[in-house]
């Protein structure tokens, strides 16, 4: 989907992502000092908005000039403070090595193009810094729900750990998140990498 397609699924009634950060993105970051973080593919920014809550400056990146709206409409309501930037991560140009915390949630793209971003991100990351890197496992598809059903832009713990060069990956693997559906709770199966800059 394009800037257009999201600007039109972020202009309805309701948060497309909520405003809860993820389980994950709080489980590698909450116990971080604050510092620098950049966050990629922000959508409307429930991660930056919860990392400015927590003392971080807080870039977020996105090519949906509506959800950078509604994400500027929402720092204001939580009172902090969140640089917006729109620009397409595809061709985005971070600074090298400037933020102490680099994310990448939930962006799904074809090998090559997600390649290139995720290395771009992992040149962002400071030393002594972290890039935590989440999005829908491939293996979701036979074991869970939800997510992109095309396989090409799906993850591995492998293929993101063999991307971010220059960083050591500490922790590649699948893990299992809850989501609420009308049958019940179901599992769906997500890709989690933290690499850091030593």
């Amino acid at each position: 989907m394009d800037a257009a397609g999201w600007d039109a699924r972020y202009a309805g009634s309701d948060l497309v992502w909520g405003t809860e950060p993820n389980q994950f993105v709080v489980e590698e970051l909450a116990d971080l000092a604050p510092g620098r973080v950049l966050d990629l593919a922000a959508g409307e920014g429930r991660h930056a908005i919860w990392l400015a809550g927590k003392g971080w400056q807080a870039t977020a990146v996105d090519f949906s000039a509506v959800a950078a709206w509604r994400g500027g409409k929402m720092t204001a309501t939580a009172g902090v403070k969140v640089e917006w930037v729109v620009a397409d991560v595809r061709t985005y140009q971070p600074k090298p090595e400037a933020f102490d915390a680099v994310l990448v949630a939930y962006l799904h793209l074809p090998p090559d193009e997600l390649a290139a971003v995720l290395d771009r991100a992992a040149r962002a990351v400071a030393p002594g810094g972290r890039l935590i890197v989440v999005g829908h496992d491939r293996t979701n598809l036979t074991e869970g729900i939800g997510g992109p059903q095309d396989p090409e832009v799906l993850y591995t713990p492998e293929a993101v750990g063999a991307a971010l060069t220059g960083l050591t990956v500490q922790r590649a693997e699948r893990v299992h998140r809850t989501v609420s559906t009308e049958e019940g709770p179901r599992q769906a199966v997500d890709t989690l990498v933290r690499a850091n800059r030593e």
